[in-house]
């Protein structure tokens, strides 16, 4: 079984988290990383509370997880916190 640096883990997880969004085949496809070992992770980082999308679609189609996720990270950011934040990720403050 391959493992893998945090570094190449950390990649992955930009790739996967807007503003990028890759797919996982495209992902795969560049880095030459089994789907299913992508899929786990992004399992993983989910269960850690980390917002990784499963498609391409704005934040208005994520589901309720991500959204609650998201909720929690940022209810006690003040505007200049949550700006970075959204930024960070992506996304517009009206979003959240």
């Amino acid at each position: 079984m391959r493992r893998y640096s945090e570094d190449v883990k950390a990649d992955v997880m930009g790739r996967m988290t807007p503003p990028l969004r890759q797919s996982v085949a495209k992902i795969s496809a560049d880095l030459g990383i089994h789907v299913v070992t992508l899929f786990n992770w992004r399992k993983t980082w989910r269960l850690q509370g980390e917002v990784v999308p499963a498609s391409k679609k704005d934040p208005e189609g994520w589901g309720s997880t991500n959204k609650f996720t998201v909720v929690l990270e940022t209810a006690g950011l003040n505007g200049t916190e949550l700006g970075a934040y959204c930024r960070e990720r992506g996304l517009y403050p009206e979003q959240v």
